[in-house]
């Protein structure tokens, strides 16, 4: 029973910090049309900042500032919404298409450097020595897993709170209307490229939020992790849940790493063992098949994005 509850745990934790990674998709594609292709630069980009800034000292490599944590994750936070403010710099004004293959270059010279510049980060071996915050407190086992899930999701409800209110403010109106039809905004005096430069960043903000809070929950994280399928992995969560909803943005995410883990279990146990040796392949390919079944028969996914009215219509309103 314990080892269920603690399986649960694990998943329900890695699950939510990846809804929180896909809700700041959505902000760039659901709401602003924005195709980043560079999930996993901006994801590994608070993930290294946090454990740098709050790792202890290390002679292999720079970094190991031992800071406390609520300042360490911040520092993540601004690493990715820098990082993201450079690109987006010099990359906004490309079409769609370019913009993704822009990202997504940006995402592969971010896994390479850091698999390279052991100097900063460790290289293949990764950042270690992370100390856990209230490790001393709540030691190692379930009930700091528990403790750790409790902050997440408090992580995830806020981070939702606040996209939901600026969906619904003129801001988030003028998201849509920019991802609707850029012209028409530039002609009543709007400054699109200010606009989506302003999503772009915050929505890598917060994708460097949940990479800090992995890398935390790991006490560790190596180029393995920014790796460019997980790049492929949110967009999968997004699409199965409904660019434009931020509830489908989280469900999504749980479906998809459901199903992911799921499938692994399922190889694992009932496939051949020559073909276990191509699971995550395997993985690839089924992921693969329901984003293009989606595409297909429900494009808007499972929970398509509201309409919002901002008038009645009605006489005399």
């Amino acid at each position: 029973m314990i080892g269920v509850l603690s399986y649960l745990v694990f998943f329900a934790t890695l699950a939510s910090i990846l809804a929180i990674a896909v809700l700041g998709l959505n902000l760039q594609w659901g709401n602003t049309g924005l195709f980043n292709g560079g999930v996993a630069a901006f994801f590994g980009a608070g993930a290294y900042v946090t454990l740098i800034l709050g790792g202890q000292p290390q002679d292999e490599h720079l970094g190991g500032f031992a800071l406390p944590y609520l300042l360490a994750l911040a520092g993540g936070i601004a690493a990715a919404g820098l990082l993201a403010w450079i690109v987006g710099r010099l990359t906004l004004k490309l079409r769609h298409d370019y913009l993704a293959i822009a990202t997504f270059g940006v995402a592969v010279a971010f896994e390479n450097v850091m698999r390279n510049a052991e100097w900063l980060t460790g290289g293949a071996k990764g950042l270690r020595g992370f100390e856990r915050p209230l490790r001393d407190l709540l030691g190692d086992g379930l009930t700091y897993n528990i403790a750790f899930l409790t902050v997440v999701l408090v992580a995830l409800v806020l981070v939702y709170g606040v996209l939901q209110r600026l969906a619904a403010s003129p801001f988030g109106r003028l998201l849509r209307a920019i991802r609707e039809d850029e012209d028409a905004a530039r002609s009543l005096g709007k400054i699109p490229a200010r606009i989506r430069l302003t999503a772009f960043v915050t929505g890598s903000a917060i994708m460097g939020l949940a990479g800090g809070l992995y890398g935390t929950f790991y006490a560790f994280v190596s180029p393995q992790d920014v790796l460019p399928t997980l790049t492929f992995q949110i967009w999968a969560m997004l699409i199965v849940g409904g660019a434009g909803n931020n509830r489908g943005a989280i469900a999504g995410a749980f479906l998809i790493w459901g199903a992911w883990t799921a499938s692994g279990w399922a190889l694992s146990r009932f496939a051949p063992v020559e073909a276990q040796l191509y699971t995550g392949s395997i993985q690839f390919i089924l992921i693969g098949l329901v984003i293009v079944g989606m595409l297909l028969w429900r494009p808007q996914g499972l929970f398509p994005e509201r309409l919002v009215v901002s008038q009645s219509g009605k006489p005399g309103h």
